[in-house]
């Protein structure tokens, strides 16, 4: 199934029109409530330590067990919206990771918080890679970089709003850091707007609604003509989706390498995000300064977002990760190194706002490599592979930390490295995916690199 069939020519070549609007405008308001409550716990920890409930290893042990159930939710979740569609899938996610917020606000212990943010972490994995399959699924081609990048940014504005809410919640009171996660559990106000969503007509043609694919996909293009060849279903697949089918002759590269490229670059990106502000204060920095710092540096992650926007569908996205994972490296290693309040805020800001076009990057590319019926897997796969280095990332920056000898710049070092690994794995093995057709996306990446299809087949431009 390639862009030979007249449904996906017009999903691939449409105007960016109201359907779309807004699939945008819920998807981004998802990501919201994801990167807020993602990172609550982040900026509640420095409180939950002031009151001597929680040691630095058991702040690890916690962030440890969130980022383990966001693997375990990025792949269960991807691999179930492969067999029951995209929208299900979504709703279900933001409704757990909201109620499990509310727990998050009302225990206490070590083990009650690590098993609540486990299942806060397993919705939140969930709904981040179906969600970015699910839009690159329905927008136009030549519009796909942009559309992860606005609900990207539009998302990160959860980030300082928690941030600030943190520096207001817990400067004079150590408890008020409860009151912090029900910003999370507020994202079930979206459910009633998810199910309102069409399903995606790329997944209910693959698996043989045809009638239901050309009624969504005249929803999304209202003055596109279903011919008589587009009403014609393709054959449905005569066996469920199989995980292993992501390893065969034809995918197995590009699978391996997504899950390192998101392995090494989410332990870079959250081993420096989830740490700073306990370093900061740790670190011989006053409580409130430091607190005041993290949430300071953290508005640069919404322009870091937004700063895809004039690139990212113009160059190919692999030399655009490359460019961005070498200075987010040289940057963090800097701030590693600054002792000036200044400084620290100035490189910070910088690491936060490139390391997010990044990731603005890696949402677009990833989903692209996968054929339909492994899409939500694919892209679950690598970003639980992600997440379960994350796992073991809080323990070695506390060990890190910790060790005499090693400590504060050491971690800085560290993270450096991981962004290093993951520059050099997408350079050699990424494909150029922009503006172009998502089937035939797939040839190209079942294909040795150099043999991606050309520019001139680009649909859109």
């Amino acid at each position: 199934m390639g862009d030979a069939h007249p449904l996906l020519a017009a999903l691939s070549g449409a105007r960016h029109g109201a359907l779309h609007r807004r699939v945008l405008l819920t998807v981004s308001a998802m990501f919201f409530f994801d990167l807020a409550d993602l990172n609550t716990f982040a900026f509640a920890a420095p409180a939950i330590r002031r009151a001597h409930l929680f040691t630095v290893d058991d702040i690890a042990f916690v962030t440890a067990l969130a980022f383990a159930g966001m693997a375990a939710g990025a792949i269960l979740g991807g691999r179930f919206a492969d067999h029951v569609g995209r929208r299900r899938v979504m709703a279900g996610s933001v409704v757990l990771f909201s109620a499990a917020s509310v727990i998050n606000a009302l225990v206490s212990g070590v083990g009650a918080m690590a098993a609540a943010r486990f299942a806060t972490g397993f919705g939140l994995g969930a709904m981040t890679s179906v969600a970015i399959t699910y839009l690159s699924e329905v927008t136009p081609a030549a519009r796909r970089g942009r559309a992860q990048a606005t609900a990207l940014g539009t998302g990160l504005i959860g980030i300082p709003v928690v941030a600030f809410t943190a520096r207001g919640l817990t400067a004079d009171d150590p408890g008020g850091w409860r009151a912090l996660f029900v910003i999370g559990a507020l994202g079930v106000l979206l459910v009633p707007l998810l199910m309102r969503l069409p399903e995606s007509p790329r997944w209910l043609l693959a698996r043989g609604r045809s009638t239901e694919a050309v009624q969504v996909t005249r929803a999304f293009v209202p003055d596109w003509e279903p011919s008589a060849d587009a009403l014609a279903a393709p054959p449905a697949p005569a066996d469920r989706p199989r995980f292993t089918e992501l390893f065969a002759a034809g995918q197995r590269r590009n699978t391996v390498a997504l899950m390192v490229l998101w392995l090494f670059g989410l332990v870079g990106f959250y081993g420096f995000q989830s740490w700073v502000p306990t370093l900061l204060a740790d670190h011989g920095q006053d409580f409130a300064k430091s607190m005041t710092m993290s949430a300071v540096t953290t508005i640069g992650a919404v322009p870091g977002a937004f700063l895809a926007w004039p690139f990212i569908d113009r160059y190919p996205r692999k030399h655009l990760a490359v460019v961005l994972g070498l200075v987010v490296a040289v940057l963090g290693i800097g701030y590693g190194l600054s002792s000036s309040v200044v400084a620290v805020v100035v490189f910070g800001t910088l690491v936060a706002a490139l390391s997010q076009t990044f990731i603005a990057v890696l949402y677009s590319y990833t989903p692209e490599v996968f054929p339909t019926r492994l899409r939500t897997a694919g892209a679950g796969l690598g970003n639980g592979v992600g997440r379960i280095g994350n796992v073991i990332a809080p323990l070695v920056v506390a060990a890190i930390y910790t060790t005499p000898g090693l400590g504060y710049v050491a971690v800085f070092v560290f993270i450096a490295g991981c962004w290093l690994v993951a520059t050099a794995t997408v350079f050699f093995f990424g494909v150029d995916t922009r503006g172009r057709s998502l089937e035939t996306l797939h040839d190209a990446a079942a294909a040795p690199v150099a043999s991606a299809a050309p520019v001139s087949q680009r649909i859109g431009e």
